[in-house]
């Protein structure tokens, strides 16, 4: 039997109490409006504990940690094959709900009731991992979470005819209707090349283009 997969911008109902319902869903923009004065906040206080060259390399540290950790809870938790009815639900709950209804528009950014206690805990993570340079990486983190979101609802709604744009688009949209064992960096495919993750098709049209620049030659 075929999978169910809505191309409509709809949704349904997932919880019978009306505050899980109404926080389950969000506006796309609400990350941004939430997090970037934080991320601002903690860039310049970040700066002023240990300068500007020092601010900026743990800013680019914490991005490359969000874009592991994109990776990681992309493939290992949201795509992780429970083997029981309550796990099921769990997982449909989680990111299932997302591949069956994936232009949800109201579902496509992680709810607040998600977010903010994640943000807390890897704040104090940070702090205790990172010492004096935990500002400047978790603000770095925080700025690579809004990101991913922005481009998340970005793939699914936008047309994207830039060629980074059209690419990030082309690559998640494969990740839905194609193979979802693959694919599992949305903001970027950086740790898909690592862990050997990315779809066949790229890899072919990679290929295609090394024969061609080869052949020139």
């Amino acid at each position: 039997m075929a999978k169910f997969v809505s191309n409509k911008n709809e949704t349904i109902r997932l919880f019978k109490n009306p505050f899980l319902e109404y926080f389950s869903h969000i506006h796309p923009i609400t990350p941004v409006v939430v997090f970037v004065p934080i991320i601002i906040a903690t860039s310049y206080f970040g700066i002023i504990e240990n300068g500007f060259v020092s601010g900026i390399i743990s800013f680019l540290i914490g991005v490359l940690l969000w874009t592991l950790m994109e990776y990681i809870i992309h493939r290992w938790a949201f795509h992780y094959h429970p083997k029981t009815e309550f796990g099921n639900r769990i997982h449909f709950l989680v990111h299932g709900i997302h591949h069956d209804y994936p232009r949800d528009a109201t579902r496509l950014v992680m709810p607040l009731l998600v977010s903010i206690p994640l943000a807390i805990l890897f704040f104090f993570v940070f702090k205790t991992a990172f010492g004096s340079y935990y500002l400047s990486i978790f603000s770095g983190f925080a700025f690579g979470y809004v990101s991913y979101d922005s481009i998340h609802y970005a793939t699914h709604h936008f047309d994207m005819n830039g060629k980074i744009g059209k690419f990030l688009k082309t690559y998640h949209l494969r990740h839905h209707y194609s193979d979802d064992d693959t694919a599992y960096g949305v903001s970027n495919p950086l740790w898909d090349y690592i862990f050997g993750t990315v779809p066949r098709q790229v890899k072919e049209k990679k290929n295609t283009k090394s024969s061609i620049v080869v052949g020139k030659g």
